[in-house]
This record gives structure tokens, sequence and C-alpha cells, in this order.
């Protein structure tokens, strides 16, 4: 038993003063066979705490069904860190940005269209409550006060940039309570003052997220917080990446210079991120500012440690700040992972995904366009088809809102694409007298996690619309396929011809049939090692079954990063869901990264 306490301001572990210097790392990004190194490397650089966000949609992915186990095992990975001696922050938030899909929420809440996200709406607390009675026991008896490593717990995230209702904050810290989290409580949000005055609670620790001006931030916080220590619960020492957008890369100079002064302070602080990690599968979340963007399948983040572990330059840097302030451990510094270029791999099978529908899905029928969740889908792709009367000359296909890019096809030979981030997007068709079938392929390229448009359905959220853009007319009438892509097993592969680009038809263009494709990499010892996909255009890879994630020629990111636990001595399969073709089916195994 132990206590983590607040006396004036400074925080007090059993009795004594303790400052949090602390690293963010997400269990959920980190393959498990890894956990232990990245922790060994964080203790190392002198942290004596990590920190963790909850993901709700990785341990419900459907109501009422829950998943602790692998890369979802929180209570091994809490153990690894206790057995490591650090302490731990969890913050299991039922929502936590984090650039993750849909900020952690489950998308089944979605379901309901009169579901109202993060507030004191009584269906939502009730979806809150059912989680929490499920979780939380799991982390009682590893919270200090039963001599576990859980020495602070979050209510809500950043609350205050996205709403202002203190009973529903006052009900999560209740819930929490109730539930035997009897730990040191917080809150993080900005430094502005509606984020302040939104998003905390007066008689409970308000924490502070920031990358820069730390003497700006801490002297608003002290306006709203005289007596209680300092905290920036998030230093932002990195950044993300969007698609089309640039690889951003902050200097370490810059970063324990900031570090330097939160320290001579006299406060605490949690980086985020200390190793930033891989959104797997169709775990990655998206922006909405002026438009959408999702983000990229690596979390790199330009942290401490680079996707695969490794120490960096910054991570050096850093150790050396932290030990003017703080015992750093005299002990060496974990190796590398080893790395293995295995060369090129010829990808020998190939199967036509309309060929592949049955074996992946079974047909709805529906009067309108439904969207993925009020089907049961929770990520992956979704298929609408119809049927178009004629004749009709420059006719217009829109789509009214598909969330988030769509192949549009007629009779099977694609015709356009239209993406939710481009206003106005629709392609222009001629149905000849005896009608068409139009096709619709949608995909989700990952739920908004952050700010006013969370709410962010999948699919064609409204409807379909065709004809002269100032006549065009609702169509009705579709037969949709759910796409979840989580389950390949019942595709058929067959050989590949020497001509075949990746359509039904060789003679169309790329992108008129998306298809998957499959081959063999045969490895003798197991390593590390990042795929390039050069000459293909977007989609997703499988290895071993394991979803490593999107890859898109638009970039920046240009490899994906395989952890060398999802491969194995021997034979390796390889399956490529390519939505517009490649000329030649072959990747590359090398031994680095290409983040751009």
């Amino acid at each position: 038993m132990a206590s983590f306490v607040i006396e004036g301001n400074q925080f007090m572990y059993d009795g004594k003063p303790m400052r949090i210097i602390s690293g963010a790392m997400h269990y959920f990004r980190i393959v498990p066979e890894y956990w232990e190194d990245r922790l060994r490397k964080l203790r190392a650089c002198g942290f004596n705490t990590v920190e963790t966000y909850v993901a709700w949609n990785l341990h419900e992915p459907k109501e009422g069904r829950f998943n602790f186990e692998g890369i979802a095992d929180l209570v091994r990975f809490v153990r690894l860190a206790e057995k490591l001696g650090l302490f731990v922050i969890v913050r299991p938030s039922p929502y936590i940005c984090a650039e993750w899909e849909f900020g952690g929420l489950p998308s089944w809440l979605l379901a309901n269209p009169g579901m109202r996200l993060r507030c004191s709406h009584r269906p939502f607390l009730d979806k809150v409550d059912a989680y929490y009675d499920v979780l939380l026991p799991k982390l009682k008896p590893l919270l200090c006060t039963f001599g576990g490593p859980i020495i602070a717990m979050q209510v809500e995230n950043e609350y205050g940039s996205y709403g202002n209702d203190k009973q529903y904050l006052a009900y999560l810290r209740q819930a929490m309570k109730d539930r035997g989290m009897d730990v040191l409580l917080f809150t993080s949000d900005g430094s502005e003052d509606y984020m302040l005055q939104g998003g905390t609670l007066p008689d409970m620790l308000a924490t502070l997220n920031f990358g820069s001006n730390p003497e700006q931030g801490f002297a608003k916080l002290l306006e709203y917080q005289p007596d209680k220590p300092l905290v920036c619960m998030e230093y932002w020492n990195g950044w993300f990446d969007h698609w089309g957008d640039q690889h951003h890369v902050r200097g370490h100079d810059d970063v324990k210079d900031v570090l330097d002064r939160i320290l001579r302070m006299g406060a605490s602080v949690n980086f985020y991120m200390f190793h930033g990690g891989t959104n797997f599968g169709f775990f990655n979340g998206a922006n909405h500012i002026d438009f959408y963007e999702p983000t990229v399948t690596s979390y790199d983040y330009n942290a401490l440690l680079s996707e695969a572990g490794d120490i960096t330059d910054k991570y050096m840097a850093i150790r050396k700040v932290i030990a003017s302030y703080a015992d750093v451990p005299d002990e060496p510094l974990p190796p590398p992972s080893a790395k293995k270029a295995y060369g090129k791999v010829r990808l020998t099978e190939r199967a036509a995904l309309f060929s592949s529908f049955d074996s992946l899905s079974v047909p709805v029928r529906s009067v309108f366009p439904e969207t993925m969740e009020r089907l049961g889908q929770d990520y992956g792709f979704i298929w609408y088809e119809t049927e178009m009367s004629g004749p009709q000359t420059d006719c217009e296909i829109m789509l009214q809102d598909v969330h988030d890019r769509a192949l549009i096809y007629v009779d099977g030979v694609y015709r356009g694409v239209v993406e939710r981030w481009r206003a106005e997007d629709s392609v222009t068709v001629d149905i000849p007298p005896s009608g068409a079938k139009l096709g619709i392929l949608v995909e989700n390229m990952g739920r908004i996690n952050y700010g006013s448009r969370i709410r962010d359905a999948k699919g064609i959220t409204e409807g379909v619309k065709a004809g002269k853009r100032q006549y065009n007319q609702f169509l009705f009438n579709w037969e949709i396929r759910c796409l979840p892509l989580d389950d390949l097993s019942g595709v058929q592969f067959e050989p590949i011809s020497s001509t075949a680009n990746g359509g039904v038809n060789d003679n169309l263009p790329k992108a008129a049939a998306p298809a998957f494709y499959k081959g063999t990499l045969r490895v003798d010892e197991v390593a590390d090692t990042f795929l390039k996909l050069e000459g293909w255009v977007k989609g997703v890879v499988y290895v071993n079954g394991f979803n490593l994630g999107r890859y898109w020629e638009k970039g920046p990111q240009r490899t994906l990063y395989v952890p060398g636990p999802v491969l194995r001595e021997g034979d390796n399969e390889i399956v490529i869901f390519e939505l517009e073709g490649t000329e030649e089916p072959v990747v590359t195994f090398q031994d680095y990264p290409e983040l751009g």
C-alpha cells in the first residue's frame, strides 16, 4: 500500500516529495513482445513514470464484447512497468483523442442516430458505465493504494476544447470513485481561458498540454489553480503526419530547451510522445479543421524513440537534461532491434474484389444508402450498388455526403473518384438507353479524433444524386455489402498472368477493379523490416494475417513498419489489398524507414 497525494504545491509519495518525469507510450501501438524493451529504454533515459491512454474501441469493439488479450492486455503492460520500478499514469477517459480512430470511442455508438457524445446524455453515460464496470475492476489491484504502480488517473481528456458540461465531468469522476479508483484524479487541457473554464472541476487537479512557452502556460494555469503542483501532462516534443502533408520533425535543441525551462520551474512533465509506435490496422484517426485530413499509419511522432523503438539523438539530448534534475540509472542503454533487408518479393496470385464479394460479405437490401455503423460495421470498406435508368447524357453522380473516399463504377468500369476533402466533387457519365448498374466503393479512412466534428459516421451518409446538376434526383433501392476485411480466409486466389494489371479486364484502366495480391516472403532470420510499395497506389497490407495498416502513394510515408514478432522463420504470407492497381506486383523489404 502506498499514497500519492498533493501537499501544497508538490506531490508526495509515501510522505516524500516527488516530481513526475513521465513518458507516454501506448501499449496498443506497440506489439506486446516489445513492451518491455520500450519500458527499459524509458527508465534508462531517467524517466520515473510511464503514461498511457486506454482506447475504449480496442477493448469493446462490439457492444458488450470485451477484449483484453494480446496487444489489448493493459494489465500485463502495467505489470511490466511495475517490474521495472516505474510508476504509471493511466488515462482511461471514454475519449482520448491521441490521433486514434474516433478518439478511442467505439464506432457502434454511432449506430444510434440520437446518441450525443461526451456530455451527460443518459444513453451515453449508460454505455460508459457498462465499459467502466469491466475495465476499472481490472485496474483496481494495480493502484498504488493497493500496492500497485498506478499513481494517478485522468477523468476526461482536453474536455475544455470540446464542451463545458461540468455535470458530465463530475459524473465521470464519481463513476471512477464508485468503482474504487481512490488514486489522484486529474484533467488535462490547453491553456486558453475557455479550455480551463470548460474542462476542469474546482476541487480536482488540472494539468496542461502544450509544446512551447511553458512560462505563459503555467502563468495562466496559476490564475485558475494557484495552490497545486504545476504539471504539463502532454509536452508535445514532436508531431503527427497527415496523408499528403509534410513529415514533421522538431529539432532536439528546441525540445531540450523547453524541457529545461519546465523543470527549472519545479513542474512535473509527461513527454507526449516518448515512443509513438504505429497505427496498425484501421486505427488511425483524422482531423477536420478546414477540411478532412486522415492521419498516416506511422505514429513515429519524431519522438525520443523511433517507430521501431530505436534510441535517437533527441533521446540522448533529453537524457542529459533530465540528469541535471534527477537520477539517471547508471546502466547500459538497451540495444536497437535487429533490422533486415529481405529484398524484393513478387506477389504471384491475385483475386479481384468484385469476384470475391460472396466470400467477404452478405448483401443487404435498403431503400437508401445506410452508413457502416447502422449496419454494424466498424472499419474497412463498403460497397453500394443500384440500377440507373437510361438514356442519360452528361449525368452527374453526386454523393451527399461521402465519408471518406469513393471509387465510382458504371457497369463494372471505373469512372472516377469522389473525395470528401474536395468540395463539390462528382463524376459525370453517360447512361445508355438500356440503363446501367452504378457501383460505389467507399473507404473509411479514419474517424475524426478531435474537435466538434467527431460524430463522424462512415459510408454514404445521406444519399446519392444523379442527373443534371440543377435537375438531379436521389437514387433509391440499393444493395449494400459490408467489407471490413478482417477475415480474408475465404478469398480464392489465382495465378497472375504476365499481362495482368489488377483489373478484371486487362484493357481497362488500372483502377478498374480493386484486387487482393498474395505472395510469400521467405525468412531465414527474424528481424524488424520496412515494407516499401514502389509502384503501388493505395491500399492495405497484411503479413501472416496481421494488418500492418494503410499505404498511399501521396505520402509522406513511403514504408510500413513490420515488427519482427509479426514474422516467423520460413514462409510468411503477404496479402495486399490494392485499390487502383500496380504495373508490377513486386514489393521490397528494406532495413530502414522512409517517413518523408
